[in-house]
C-alpha cells in the first residue's frame, strides 16, 4: 500500500466516517495498524430505566438444605419446603424411604428430598421427634411453604 492510499484511509477515519480502521500488510507479520472508535465491551452504556435485577440473599451452594419446621397449636411441628420442585420419600424408586411415619429422627437427618431444576436437593430435619405425618406422595410437585411431614418434637 501507498502512502497516499494510506493517508487518504486516514483521514477518512479522522473524519468520523469510518468506526474502525484495520490494516494489515504482512511479509511474514509486518505492519499492521489497528484503530477503532467502539467502546470496549465493559463501557457498555446502561439505558435509562433499566435496573439490574437484586441479586438474592443466600446461595444454594449447599445441597442439604435445611427444612423449617413450623409448631401448631396441637404441640406438631409442620415440615415446610425450601423450594419449589417435586417430592421424594426415597433416593431411587425401588429404595427405601428415608423416613416413615411412626420412625423417630433427629436434627440434621435427611427425611426427604427436592428435585428442583434436575438437581436433588436432600431435606435435613431441624428437630428431633417423631414422623406423625407425611402430607406429600412421592413424586408429586411441591410449593414454596407447602407443608410435608407433621412432627412430634421429642
Amino acid at each position: 500500500m501507498d502512502k497516499a492510499t494510506f493517508k487518504e484511509l486516514l483521514e477518512l477515519f479522522k473524519s468520523g466516517e469510518a468506526e474502525e480502521l484495520e490494516i494489515q500488510h504482512s511479509f511474514w507479520h509486518g505492519i499492521r495498524i489497528r484503530l477503532s472508535r467502539r467502546r470496549p465491551v465493559g463501557q457498555v452504556a446502561e439505558p435509562e430505566g433499566i435496573r439490574p435485577l437484586p441479586q438474592p440473599l443466600a446461595s444454594a451452594g449447599d445441597p442439604a438444605t435445611s427444612a423449617s419446621a413450623t409448631p401448631a397449636s396441637d404441640g406438631l411441628y409442620t415440615v415446610l419446603a425450601p423450594m419449589v420442585g417435586t417430592f421424594y420419600r426415597s433416593p431411587a424408586p425401588e429404595a427405601e424411604p428415608f423416613v416413615r411415619e411412626g420412625e423417630r429422627i433427629k436434627p440434621g437427618q435427611t427425611i426427604c428430598l427436592i428435585e428442583a431444576m434436575k438437581i436433588m436437593n436432600e431435606i435435613e430435619a431441624d428437630l428431633a421427634g417423631e414422623v406423625v405425618a407425611i402430607l406429600v406422595g412421592a413424586g408429586e410437585p411441591v410449593e414454596y411453604n407447602q407443608p410435608l411431614m407433621k412432627i412430634r418434637p421429642a
